[in-house]
């Protein structure tokens, strides 16, 4: 490192180089999927607390979703919408950081959390006489624990190898948040140790769990053609085909953002590709289990009866 060179204390968010006028109308379009999320979201977590139907460890793990998903949109969208509405779009070098870190431990979780709610529907479904015993409350507990704690912990991975790299140099980031490729582009030594981890990461927490819910969906379906009563087999492939639509949304998305060639996803469409998990999914995620659980529609329902009539 030569003399002449300064330590970067704060970066420039660069966002989407758009028009004013552009901004301004992506700013209300956007604040309105965020308020989307934290209702949508919300209304799943309050049902699942009022309705004692829905106290069970589907709806346990679905719980935690809804929250990693609130905590996954509020760690990245505020920041974006106020840059849309500033010229000046700095954040501090240790904020960055932290959103780095907040940003990769929740994907983390929500893969583990998905992996956990497919085990739970192959238990249910291929192992009904096992159920309440093999997903006791203990169980749940723990799976819950572990999806938080590695992926913190992996996250905590992450920004320790970030922390050890010099960044003395540009400081533009060309993303709407501290995403972390963006951020390694700008350091002043090579990060080849930082993009292996990055990769092997995303091999355990995604191409592995990804494997695993698609054997354990495998199992389900053959065990589903087997179901003879017909209202069964449609209430089993409607809560799983919710699930299915989740996980496919999020590990589809992600594959392609971290495992794919980057010479074929310019920093453009790598924009794109952050938005659709960062805001569209996290809202998406209640629609789906809304509109296509006859259960939360039931409960919601219960709700509202029970509103009106008091």
């Amino acid at each position: 490192m030569t003399e002449n060179q300064t330590w970067v204390t704060e970066f420039i968010l660069l966002g989407f180089p758009l028009s004013p006028l552009t901004q301004v109308f992506l700013f209300g379009l956007f604040s309105l999927f965020y308020a989307f999320t934290l209702l949508g979201n919300s209304t799943i977590l309050g049902l699942i607390w009022l309705d004692s139907r829905l106290h069970t460890p589907m709806y346990f793990f679905l719980s935690h979703l809804a929250v990693v998903d609130i905590a996954y949109a509020s760690n990245n969208v505020p920041k974006m919408l106020a840059n849309l509405l500033n010229k000046e779009k700095t954040i501090s070098f240790v904020p960055c950081i932290m959103q780095t870190f907040l940003y990769m431990a929740f994907a983390h979780t929500e893969c583990l959390i998905l992996v956990m709610m497919s085990y739970d529907r192959y238990v249910a479904i291929c192992h009904p006489l096992r159920y309440t015993v093999v997903m006791n409350w203990r169980v749940c507990t723990v799976q819950a624990v572990i999806s938080w704690a590695c992926g913190s912990l992996l996250a905590l991975v992450h920004v320790v190898l970030i922390l050890r790299l010099p960044f003395c140099g540009p400081h533009e980031i060309n993303h709407f948040f501290c995403e972390i490729l963006s951020v390694l582009k700008l350091a002043c030594a090579d990060t080849w140790l930082n993009q292996v981890v990055i990769f092997a990461a995303s091999v355990f927490i995604l191409v592995g769990p990804l494997c695993l819910v698609l054997v354990s969906y495998t199992r389900i379906l053959l065990a589903i053609l087997r179901i003879q009563s017909g209202e069964g087999r449609r209430k089993a492939f409607s809560t799983c085909s919710s699930h299915l639509c989740v996980v496919g949304l999020f590990f589809g998305s992600a594959i392609v953002m971290y495992m794919a060639p980057k010479s074929h996803h310019p920093e453009e469409q790598q924009k794109i590709l952050s938005l659709f998990y960062s805001l569209f999914n996290p809202m998406l995620n209640p629609l789906i289990y809304s509109l296509r659980n006859t259960d939360v529609k039931g409960a919601l329902r219960r709700v509202l009866w029970l509103e009106r009539s008091m």
